[in-house]
């Protein structure tokens, strides 16, 4: 399989690491549900089509990639940079209760 890097060019997945569905929505880091991090951490959908993955190239530039993969038969249908990508927000929180100290 070969990743067209955007900074290097197409290179063998071997200088590449594989970092995990880019499709998943972390939870918010103060979201005491554990029942959302466990299905952050363990629950995956195995697709089987195009579906979007971070990929690293460690052996290159070290950027992080977000790659658009064909999982039937790894063709590679896109790859941009992952921090040229729109951040995704999380839930709004509610605003805690506290006392002011007085």
């Amino acid at each position: 399989m070969r990743i067209e890097c955007p900074c290097c060019g197409p290179r063998d997945h071997d200088e590449f690491r594989y970092g995990g569905d880019a499709s998943v929505t972390r939870p918010a880091h103060g979201d005491p549900d554990p029942e959302a991090w466990y299905r952050y951490v363990y629950v995956r959908t195995n697709p089987a089509g195009l579906h979007r993955e971070f990929w690293q190239h460690v052996i290159g530039c070290r950027q992080w990639l977000v790659v658009e993969r064909d999982t039937r038969n790894h063709a590679i249908a896109s790859v941009d940079l992952a921090r040229k990508l729109p951040a995704r927000k999380s839930p709004a929180r509610k605003p805690s209760a506290r006392k002011s100290p007085a």
